[in-house]
Parts: C-alpha cells; sequence; structure tokens
C-alpha cells in the first residue's frame, strides 16, 4: 500500500490549532426553525481576497514576528482599503480572515478573537470592511476544540443543562485534519445548539462568509475504516446552523474533499476547496510545482458538481506582484486562465498594496472576469498528454478554449476545431491579447513555452445551425460493444451513430452502446446531430477496435510475469482483484505488465484498475519503450487505499505481445491493480 502522500505543513497545523473551535450537530429529525428568505448564495463564483497566502510565506518583511504573524487588525484592513480601491470596481469584494485569527473561547466555548492582533474584536474589523462596500469572511475548524472543552463544564449558550461534556463521546475521541478537536457526537440534541451558538455569533459580527477548514471524509483522512474523520454531519448541522442565523453568509469547505461525497458537500455548503493548499510554504507564495500545476488533474472529477450556489474551490490565486509570487509571467497567465475557465472563486492572496502591472492587468481583465462569472465550467479533451486543450461550449453558440503546455520545455498546442464541435469557419478572439482573427477554420494553434497558455473565443460564422458533437469519447468496448459519450451540440434534438460510415444508432441523449459489432475488428465512429430535417456535419471521427474473441482480457499487476524495478512492490488489498496490487510505485520504481496480446495492430480502450487515497496521482503509460500515455488517476482525498477505481484511454498496440511500463519520474502514482485490453 503506498503510504506517501502531499502533507499539510507544521505552520498550518499551528494556525489551525490557536484557531480550533467550532462545532457541529444535530440529528436528522431536528426540529427545523423558520429559514430567513435571502437572494442565492453563491450564485456565481466569488471574488475576493484571503489573508491565508501571505500567512503562509516566508518571502522577506511579511511576517516579521515569526510563521503567521502577519495577521492582525492593522494588516486585515490595509489590504481590504487596497482592494476597495484597485479591484472592488471589477467585482472582488470579500475580505477573508484566515487561521490565527481567534484565541480561545468565551464563556460558551464560542469563539473569541487574538485580542493582541485585534484589539477592538472581530465586529469593529468587519463592521470596518462593511463600510468600504466589501464583505467580511472569517475562518473556523470542524469539530470542538480541546480548549474550550474545559473538562466538559462548559455550558452552551442559548440550550439550558447543555455543557460541552454532553456533545463529545465518552473517549473524547478527535477529529478534523490535524486531530486538533473533539468529535461531535450528533445523538446529542445539544450538539445543533453549539453549532447554532456559534453561527448565530458570527452572524452578530456581520459575518458574509465562514470558511471551515480540516473537514473529512478529506483532508486525506476519513476512509470507510476512519470513521472519526467523517465530518458529514458535522457539514449538516453547521449549513443548519448557517441557514437560521438571522444573515446570509457563505459557507465554505476545505480541504482536499473527498469527491465520492460530492453530494452531500452540494446539499450543505457553497463550495469545497478540491486539493491541498496552493502555497508553497517557502521564500515565495507559491512554486509551479507546488502545487499550482496539480490544479490540472485534481479538478477534472469535480467539473460537473460546480453549478450556481456551489462551486469547486481551487484556492488563492496569487498572480498579482511577480517577485512574491514566485512564478513566470507565462506561469502567472496560465495560473489565472485556468482559475478562470473552471468558475473557481477568484480570491487573492497577494499583498495588494504592491501589485505589479502585470499582474493588475491579470486581475482585472473583464473578459477573463466574466468567463469566470458565466459560471460554465471547462473540461479537457483529454489528458493523455502534457498539452491540453480545455473548453466550455457557451450558451451563445461560442466556445471557450484554452491551450496549456505543462510541460518543462516549449511546445505547440492545437485545439482541432472537429473535435471541439466548431463547425466551418469562425472568430477567434485571444483573450489575453483582446485580437481578433476572422474566417479561421480547421484549429487554433500556438506555440507555447513551457507551463504557458492561450486563452480563446471562438464563435461559429453560422451561428444558429445544428452544432457537430464535440468531444466523442469511447467509454467502454467488449467483443461485439462499444460505449460513447459526447458533448451536447448547440441545436440538437437528437443524435445519429455512425460505424464505418453505417449509422447504427439514434438517441435524444449524450451517449449510446453500438451493438451487433465483429469481434477484433476496427471501427470508425462518427456521431451527428439532428434538430427536425436538418443534420449537423459529422463529429470527428474515433477509431477503435473491439476485443478479441475471448476477450476483454485482464492482465494482474502482480502476476509473475511483470516486471518491478526500485521500490516496487506487491501488497495486499481484499478488494483487488486476486487480493492482490502494486505500490510504491513513482520516482525510480516502475512497474511494467508484458505480454499484452492483440490480434491485429490497432487502437484499443485500454482499462486500468487502480487505488488512489489522494487528490490523484498521474502516471506514463509506454507502450513498447516508445510511444508514452499519460494517465489520470483521479484520487478520493481521505487516504483510502483499498478501494479500486477505473480508469480507461485508447492506446495504440502492435500485433502479438506487448509491454506497457506504469511510471513518473517525478512524483508517486496510485497503486495499480490491473489493466484490461
Amino acid at each position: 500500500m503506498s503510504l506517501r502522500r502531499r502533507t499539510a505543513t507544521v505552520l498550518a497545523a499551528v494556525a489551525l490549532v490557536s484557531t480550533a473551535t467550532l462545532t457541529i450537530t444535530a440529528p436528522a429529525d431536528a426540529i427545523q426553525e423558520q429559514q430567513p428568505t435571502y437572494p442565492q448564495i453563491a450564485a456565481k463564483p466569488y471574488l475576493g481576497w484571503s489573508s491565508w497566502s501571505l500567512q503562509s510565506t516566508n518571502y522577506p518583511g511579511v511576517n516579521p514576528d515569526g510563521p503567521g504573524s502577519f495577521i492582525s487588525e492593522k494588516n486585515i484592513l490595509t489590504q481590504a482599503n487596497a482592494l476597495a480601491t484597485k479591484l472592488k470596481p471589477y467585482g472582488y469584494e470579500y475580505i477573508n480572515v484566515d487561521a490565527g485569527w481567534q484565541d480561545g473561547g468565551d464563556e460558551y466555548g464560542r469563539p473569541v478573537a487574538n485580542l493582541e492582533r485585534f484589539p477592538r474584536g472581530m465586529k469593529a474589523v468587519g463592521d470596518d470592511i462593511h463600510k468600504l462596500g466589501l464583505k467580511f469572511g472569517i475562518y473556523t475548524v470542524v469539530g470542538l476544540g480541546k480548549d474550550v472543552y474545559r473538562d466538559g463544564n462548559t455550558p452552551i449558550y442559548d440550550a439550558p443543562g447543555c455543557f460541552t461534556r454532553d456533545i463529545v463521546y465518552p473517549d473524547l475521541r478527535t477529529t478534523n485534519g490535524w486531530d486538533a478537536a473533539y468529535k461531535i457526537d450528533y445523538a446529542s440534541p445539544c450538539a445543533q445548539k453549539y453549532a447554532d451558538s456559534i453561527a448565530k455569533l458570527f452572524a452578530s459580527w456581520g459575518v458574509d462568509f465562514i470558511k471551515m477548514d480540516g473537514v473529512g471524509p478529506g483532508s486525506w483522512k476519513g476512509a470507510p475504516d476512519d470513521p472519526n474523520h467523517n465530518n458529514t454531519e458535522d457539514v449538516e448541522a453547521w449549513w443548519r446552523a448557517v441557514q437560521n442565523a438571522g444573515r446570509p453568509m457563505m459557507y465554505t469547505l476545505s480541504w482536499s474533499l473527498s469527491h465520492r461525497y460530492a453530494d452531500v458537500w452540494k446539499q450543505n455548503s457553497n463550495g469545497w476547496r478540491i486539493d491541498t493548499d496552493v502555497e508553497c510554504y517557502c521564500d515565495t507564495i507559491v512554486k509551479w510545482d507546488s502545487s499550482v500545476k496539480a490544479r490540472w488533474w485534481d479538478v477534472a472529477q469535480w467539473i460537473d458538481d460546480a453549478g450556481p450556489g456551489h462551486w469547486n474551490n481551487l484556492d488563492a490565486i496569487n498572480v498579482g506582484v511577480g517577485a512574491m509570487d514566485g512564478l513566470t509571467d507565462a506561469e502567472r497567465q496560465s495560473y489565472m486562465t485556468f482559475w478562470a475557465i473552471n468558475s473557481a472563486p477568484l480570491f487573492a492572496g497577494d499583498d495588494l498594496t504592491k501589485l505589479d502591472a502585470y499582474g493588475l492587468k491579470l486581475l482585472t481583465n473583464r473578459e477573463v472576469i466574466a468567463i469566470n462569472q458565466s459560471g460554465n465550467p471547462a473540461r479537457p479533451l483529454d489528458q493523455d498528454q502534457l498539452q491540453q486543450i480545455w473548453y466550455a461550449q457557451n450558451a451563445d453558440g461560442s466556445t471557450t478554449v484554452a491551450l496549456f503546455n505543462l510541460a518543462d520545455s516549449p511546445a505547440t498546442v492545437t485545439g482541432d476545431f472537429g473535435r471541439l464541435g466548431i463547425t466551418g469557419k469562425a472568430t477567434v478572439r485571444d483573450i489575453w491579447a483582446g485580437q481578433n482573427t476572422r474566417n479561421v477554420s480547421g484549429s487554433v494553434s500556438a506555440n507555447l513555452p513551457a507551463h504557458g497558455s492561450k486563452l480563446y473565443k471562438i464563435t461559429p460564422n453560422n451561428l444558429g445551425a445544428v452544432g457537430k458533437p464535440a468531444d466523442v469519447t469511447a467509454t467502454d468496448v467488449s467483443r461485439t460493444t462499444v460505449s460513447l459519450a459526447w458533448r451536447p451540440s448547440a441545436g440538437a434534438t437528437l443524435y445519429r451513430l455512425f460505424a464505418n460510415g453505417k449509422q447504427v444508432a439514434t438517441t435524444s441523449g449524450t451517449s449510446a452502446v453500438v451493438s451487433g459489432l465483429l469481434a477484433q475488428t476496427p471501427y470508425t465512429f462518427t456521431v451527428t446531430g439532428v434538430r427536425g430535417s436538418a443534420t449537423s456535419e459529422a463529429s470527428a471521427p474515433i477509431t477503435l477496435s473491439t476485443s478479441a474473441s475471448g476477450g476483454p482480457v485482464r492482465y494482474e499487476a502482480e502476476a509473475p510475469t511483470s516486471t518491478l524495478t526500485g521500490d516496487a512492490s506487491v501488497s495486499g488489498c481484499t478488494a483487488c482483484s486476486g487480493g492482490s496490487k502494486i505500490g510504491n510505485i513513482g520516482y525510480s520504481s516502475t512497474v511494467t505488465l508484458n505480454g499484452i496480446t492483440v490480434p491485429a495492430t490497432g487502437t484499443y480502450l485500454v482499462k486500468i484498475a487502480y487505488t488512489d487515497g489522494d487528490t490523484s496521482r498521474q502516471s506514463m503509460l509506454t507502450v513498447n519503450g516508445t510511444d508514452s500515455y499519460w494517465v489520470n488517476y483521479h484520487g478520493l482525498g481521505d487516504n483510502d487505499w483499498g478501494t479500486p477505481q477505473v480508469t480507461y484511454l485508447p492506446m495504440t498496440l502492435t500485433a502479438g505481445a506487448n509491454s506497457i511500463k506504469v511510471s513518473n519520474p517525478n512524483g508517486y502514482i496510485a497503486d495499480i491493480d490491473w489493466i484490461t485490453v
């Protein structure tokens, strides 16, 4: 079992312990109070600023009195004034005070401010922020702070007969990402009262935004065999508390939330961090490798979960001060572009008093902000290479397209109009350059530096025509069937599927299983969109071979025919095929599956079973020592390394026996169970 994973830093843990308090709550059948009606919270991704990036950095002069010492009333209000002057005209409005503001709790176990840092208390800070026409955010952690337990004798506000001993388990089991709090026992009706008391306190301070940190499943804890770190009931109770607090407040969750609980997060919060901290905890604020670039891989499984009321949070956007950010200008643009196209909240973490001209340009481009605020997250055409095309089909018939070169050297990246579902000629607007090119056909292409990007809006000349289906993808294959999926076509009411030029299916949905195919036979598939008598051009074709007779064939990673190098080793896995898998793969440790046999050279859908308790991990698959493909293994985010998942990608294999090497010279990957062809 692979035990290596990214870990939180000491600075983060210290700051969290200093803010420990928060709690959680009530049984599902608790009586619900009458909820006031407010305009929808988080109807669009929010824009603003957060203090944590500056608290976390070792950049000279930012934290002169030790780690995290940046946070203070003076510094928060300085940043608020800078935001009001420079960024508020562009929609930035939240000032979020992160970890470190709190110093224990009051007589009811509710958080109180560190008066050395916030001498007037948090309500006064919020009032000053509101006077600038801005909104006030605050931070807390999940669980009952150990420091306010006080031998169980702390009374709970507005809950006669309720004490902290009534809302914890008798064994004082711990919870949250740092085990810095006691886990709440939700069988007690006192638990909801405690959450209510804090939410109402925050409301009385004028809080507009709450970040709850250390939530599981996530924060690399909370696997099925780890119930102490399952905080879903905490989140549900806090959601009720926030709704009944008497003030509209956005409620968000952190960090690295587990995707398998996405429905809980969507129903009970306004957003969630999909990843670890973006900060590098070094002499700058971030670095490309720590951990900006991880977002391209980690957000993929979350794309369809974002929407009005709840958004995928990629963490702070640190692109405003080049010297402080630790990035090249190309990386800064890619960073801003990726957050924008994914409809992620745009909250800066830089020192806003020191924004340079390029940083201000990135943060205030109205077209880029409009893309973000459209609430239409982009998705990748595929992720089998480091040159990636991300796109979003817009309601007006245009397509937002971003080209990214994630490689460490320059490369050309090309977005094919056919795969993007763009028909005929189009006007291509280069968003960052502010330039239009008319009557473009076929593709958009750019030579990009390492970690560079381009952002386009592509508008077909023939708006109103039925669009061709985009991103036709094979999702499964057998001897006689192939499963296909695609993105909706503009104006289409149904779709026709073709195999080798012959119509084989019609559907009103965006997926279908094509049956009646011949075994070990190559097929070229296309899809057209139809509205009445109008039919679109055919989609970009995909070619795939069906499985051989007797297939698909499974190849166990732990089979004696596999070749292991370095520390890669067999480990037990009860839910895995054969009860075993290969773990500890990465850097110099690899596994090669040999003897993968196909009857003819062609493109085959290769499926891979793996376990990944991280947010996501990636590997290269190298076929016969030549062709290489990248694979993104979607992680569970809760340290569960025993539950297999399956991913797939089309690969070219040659007639006869093939070898597939699984590796990543720059990091650890998922544990591998099997490969089928």
